[in-house]
C-alpha cells in the first residue's frame, strides 16, 4: 500500500511519522487526542496487538504530549526506566528514575485518602492510571523469575526484620507466593522464631498476608468440587510423601512462643468508631477502589507519620480503641486521614488474622489451637465486637463498590462477615468448646432444659471453663441467630450464618442444644425462608435443610412446631417441591427425618403417638413408595468419578434407608422393589450395577485408617459396625443371597468390576 502522502506545510525536514505516533495521533492531519492515546494503549493491552507500553512511542513525541495532556512526565520516565534496565545497564540510573517515579504515585494516592482527594478528582487522567496505562505495571514475569529462586524468597524474608524495608518486602514476598509453583518452607527461613516475635502488632497483621498463602494447601480451588477419587489418590500419595510444606508450615508456627496469643490479640482489639455513617460508606466506596491492599493503607500511614515528624506537626495515629476530640485528630488537611480509614485499616488487619486462625483450626494440630485459642478469649473478644464492628447496623448489603454488584464479596467489610462466620464453623464443628459461644446465662438455661426434660446434662456444659465464655447480656451464638433472622431474603450471608449455626450442632445430637435454638424461633425462620420466601439460591437452600434436620433430628417437640406451622396441604406442598427439586441439597433432612421417624415407631409415648399421628412430615416419609422413590434417585444422582464431599451424602443416605429396611428384614423388598424400578425405566441393570460400584468405593474411602467413623456413627446413632455390615451383606458374591445387589442384576446386565478410574 502507497504511504500517505506528508500533509501540506509540514516542512522539508520533518519526515514521516511511525506508525505508532500515527495510530496515537488518531491519524494524519488530525490535531492530538489524548483521549485516542489512551483508549489504544488500553485496547493494545486487551488484545496483545498494537500500542502496549511507553517505549513504543519517541521521547519527543511523549513530551510534545504531556505538556498538553499533563501527565507528569510519567510516560517518560518509563522509557527511560525500560532504556536502563537490562542486565549490563547502569542500576543507579533505574535507582534515580523509580526515585522520581514513586512521590509522583504516593502522594496522589496519600491526597486521595486524605482531605485533599477533591483535588485529585479534578485531574482527568491520575497518575496511577497513566503508569498503568503505559506499561509501568509488568509484574507477572518479574515475579515469575524470582519466585524460581527459592534461596532468594528465604532470603527476602530477613529484610523484614527492618520496618523501613518491611513493607515493600511484605509486599514482594506476597507477590512471588501467589506465582510459585512449590511452596516455601518456614521452617528454612532463618531465625523465624525470633524474626515473628520481634514484629510489633502492625507488622503481624501484614506478615498474616503472607501466612494466609505458605500454610493453605496448594491444590486450592473449591474442595467440595474435587472428587473424592482424586483426593484419595493425592492423599495415598501424601502418605508416601510425609507432611506438606502447609502442614509444616502451620506446625513451625505453633511452635512460636505467644504466636497464637498475639494474633487472638490482633483479632478483638477494639476499634475507634467513625463519626458519621453516610460520610463513612462515601469514603469507603471513594478510596476502596482505588487501595485494595493493606500494606498500601500502612504505607500510606508511615508516610503521613513521617511527614508529620519532619514538617513537626502534631498529628498523632491513636491505638485502636482510642477517642479524638470531633472524631479527628488536629492536624493540617494535607495529613488528616479520615476516621473511617483508620477502621478500614483495622477490619483488613482482622480479616487476615481470621483466616490464618481459621486455616490453623482445621489443621493437624486442631485441638492444640482450640486449648489456646479458648485460653486467650478469642471468642468472648469477637462477640465484644460484633455489633461495633463486625456486624455493624450501616454496613449491610447496601455498600456497592465500583465494578461490582450488590451480591459481590469483595469489600472488606463484607469479606470479614463471611469469614468471621468460617471461623466460628470451624470452631463448633465437632467440638466441646462450642460452649464457649455463649454466656453463663445461657450455660446455665441448657443445664434447665436437661433437667425439665429429665435427661442428663451434658458432659461438655459441665466441663465448660466458665471464665472463658462470653459475658454480656447475650453470647455470641444468640447475637448471631438475632442477626440470621434478619438477613435480607436475597443476601449472599444466609449461607454462611447457616452453616456456622448448623456446626453447633453436629455431632452426638443433645435435645438441650436444639431446644436451646428452638426457644429462639430457629425453626420457623428456617420454615419461612424455605416455603414463603420461596427461597431460589442452591446454596441456601442446602445449608438451610442440613441445619433443619440437624434442629429437628429425634425432637418430638421440633416435628410438633414444624407442623404448627406447615399446617395446610398447599405449604405442605411448597416444602415438597423443594425438597424435590435438587436431592443433592436436601438428602440430609430426609436422612434425619428417616431416622427420627424409625426412633419414633420403637417408642410407647403418648406425645410421640400423637405426633406421629399428625405430622405430615412423618406421614410422607413412613410411605414405602416415598422412600424408593428418594432411594432410587439418590443412587441414579450419583457415581464413583463423580463423588466429591459435597454429594457424598446422597451415597450414606441412600445407605441408612436400607439399613433401616434391614433392621426390620425388610432389605429383600426394597432390593426387588429397585429392581422392577429399572425395568420400568427400560434400563435394567443401569442402577445396581452403579450402586455396586459405589458400594465397593465406599469400602475404599471408609474403611481407610486414616478415615474418622465416628462422624457417621455420631450423625446416625447407628454402630460403624452395622454400617460396614450393611455394606457387606450387599456386596456378597453369592447370587443366592437374597440380600445381595448381584442377586437382583440379571446375568448379561451384569457389570460389576469396572475400574473406579474408568470414565
Amino acid at each position: 500500500m502507497a504511504a500517505a502522502p506528508v500533509a501540506a506545510g509540514s516542512g522539508a525536514g520533518r519526515g514521516r511519522r511511525s506508525a505508532a505516533t500515527v495510530a496515537a495521533w488518531g491519524g494524519w492531519g488530525g490535531r492530538p487526542r489524548p483521549g485516542n492515546i489512551l483508549l489504544q494503549l488500553r485496547q493494545g493491552q486487551l488484545t496483545g496487538r498494537g500500542l502496549v507500553r511507553a517505549v513504543q512511542f519517541t521521547e519527543t513525541f511523549l513530551m510534545e504530549r504531556d505538556k498538553q495532556s499533563k501527565w507528569s512526565g510519567i510516560p517518560q520516565l518509563l522509557l527511560k526506566l525500560h532504556t536502563t534496565s537490562h542486565l549490563h545497564s547502569d542500576f543507579v540510573e533505574c535507582q534515580n528514575i523509580l526515585k522520581e517515579i514513586s512521590p509522583l504515585l504516593s502522594m496522589e494516592a496519600m491526597a486521595f485518602v486524605t482531605e485533599e482527594r477533591k483535588l485529585t478528582q479534578e485531574t482527568t487522567y491520575p497518575n496511577t492510571y497513566i503508569f498503568d496505562l503505559f506499561g509501568g505495571v509488568d509484574t507477572e514475569g518479574v515475579t515469575k523469575r524470582l519466585a524460581e529462586k527459592n534461596d532468594f524468597v528465604i532470603f527476602l524474608f530477613t529484610l523484614m526484620t527492618s520496618k523501613k524495608t518491611f513493607l515493600q518486602t511484605a509486599t514482594l514476598i506476597e507477590d512471588i507466593l501467589g506465582v510459585k509453583k512449590e511452596m516455601i518452607r518456614l521452617d528454612e527461613v532463618p531465625n523465624l522464631s525470633s524474626l515473628v516475635s520481634n514484629f510489633d502488632q502492625q507488622q503481624l497483621a501484614n506478615f498474616c498476608r503472607i501466612l494466609a498463602v505458605t500454610i493453605s494447601e496448594m491444590d486450592t480451588g473449591n474442595d467440595d468440587k474435587h472428587t473424592l477419587l482424586a483426593k484419595n489418590a493425592q492423599q495415598k500419595k501424601s502418605l508416601s510423601l510425609g507432611p506438606s510444606a502447609a502442614e509444616i508450615n502451620q506446625a513451625a508456627l505453633l511452635s512460636i512462643p505467644g504466636f497464637v496469643e498475639r494474633l487472638c490479640k490482633l483479632a478483638t482489639r477494639k476499634v475507634s468508631e467513625s463519626t458519621g455513617t453516610a460520610s463513612f460508606l462515601q469514603e469507603l466506596e471513594e478510596w476502596y477502589t482505588w487501595l485494595d491492599n493493606a500494606l498500601v493503607l500502612d504505607a500510606l500511614m508511615r508516610v503521613a507519620n513521617e511527614e508529620s515528624e519532619h514538617n513537626q506537626a502534631s498529628i498523632v495515629f491513636p491505638p485502636p480503641g482510642a477517642s479524638e476530640e470531633n472524631g479527628l485528630p488536629h492536624t493540617s488537611a494535607r495529613t488528616q486521614l479520615p476516621q473511617s480509614m483508620k477502621i478500614m485499616h483495622e477490619i483488613m488487619y482482622k480479616l487476615e488474622v481470621l483466616y490464618v486462625l481459621c486455616v490453623l483450626l482445621m489443621g493437624r494440630q486442631r485441638n492444640q489451637v482450640h486449648r489456646m485459642i479458648a485460653e486467650f478469649k478469642l471468642i468472648p473478644g469477637l462477640n465484644n465486637l460484633f455489633d461495633k464492628l463486625i456486624w455493624r447496623k450501616h454496613s449491610a448489603s447496601a455498600l456497592v463498590l465500583h465494578g461490582h454488584n450488590q451480591n459481590c464479596d469483595c469489600s472488606p467489610d463484607i469479606t470479614l462477615k463471611i469469614q468471621f462466620l468460617r471461623l466460628l464453623q470451624s470452631f463448633s464443628d465437632h467440638h466441646e468448646n462450642k460452649y464457649l459461644l455463649l454466656n453463663n446465662q445461657e450455660l446455665n438455661e441448657l443445664s434447665a432444659i436437661s433437667l425439665k426434660a429429665n435427661i442428663p446434662e451434658v458432659e461438655a456444659v459441665l466441663n465448660t471453663d466458665r471464665s472463658l465464655v462470653c459475658d454480656g447480656k447475650r453470647g455470641l451464638l444468640t447475637r448471631l441467630l438475632q442477626v440470621m433472622k434478619k438477613e435480607p431474603a436475597e443476601s449472599s450471608f444466609r449461607f454462611w450464618q447457616a452453616r456456622a449455626v448448623e456446626s453447633f450442632l453436629r455431632g452426638t445430637t443433645s435435645y438441650a442444644d436444639q431446644m436451646f435454638l428452638l426457644k429462639r424461633g430457629l425453626l420457623e425462620h428456617i420454615l419461612y425462608c424455605i416455603v414463603d420466601s420461596e427461597c431460589k439460591s442452591r446454596d441456601v437452600l442446602q445449608s438451610y435443610f442440613d441445619l433443619l434436620g440437624e434442629l429437628m433430628k429425634f425432637n418430638v417437640d421440633a416435628f410438633k412446631r414444624f407442623n404448627k406451622y406447615i399446617n395446610t396441604d398447599a405449604k405442605f406442598q411448597v416444602f415438597l417441591k423443594q425438597i424435590n427439586s435438587s436431592l443433592v441439597d436436601s438428602n440430609m433432612l430426609v436422612r434425619c427425618v428417616t431416622l427420627s421417624l424409625d426412633r419414633f415407631e420403637n417408642q410407647v409415648d403418648m406425645k410421640v403417638a400423637e405426633v406421629l399421628s399428625e405430622c405430615r412430615l412423618l406421614a410422607y416419609i413412613s410411605q414405602v413408595p416415598t422412600q424408593m422413590s428418594f432411594l432410587f434417585r439418590l443412587i441414579n444422582i450419583i457415581h464413583v468419578q463423580t463423588l466429591t464431599q459435597e454429594n457424598v451424602s446422597c451415597l450414606n443416605t441412600s445407605l441408612v434407608i436400607l439399613m433401616l429396611a434391614r433392621r426390620k428384614e425388610r432389605l429383600p423388598l426394597y432390593l426387588r422393589l429397585l429392581q422392577r424400578m429399572e425395568h420400568s425405566k427400560k434400563y435394567p441393570g443401569f442402577l445396581l450395577n452403579n450402586f455396586h460400584n459405589l458400594l465397593r468405593f465406599w469400602q475404599q474411602h471408609y474403611l481407610h485408617k486414616d478415615k474418622d467413623s465416628t462422624c457417621l456413627e455420631n450423625s446416625s446413632c447407628i454402630s460403624f459396625s452395622y454400617w460396614k455390615e450393611t455394606v457387606s451383606i450387599l456386596l456378597n458374591p453369592d447370587r443366592q443371597s437374597p440380600s445381595a445387589l448381584v442377586s437382583y442384576i440379571e446375568e448379561p446386565y451384569m457389570d460389576i468390576d469396572r475400574d473406579f478410574t474408568e470414565e
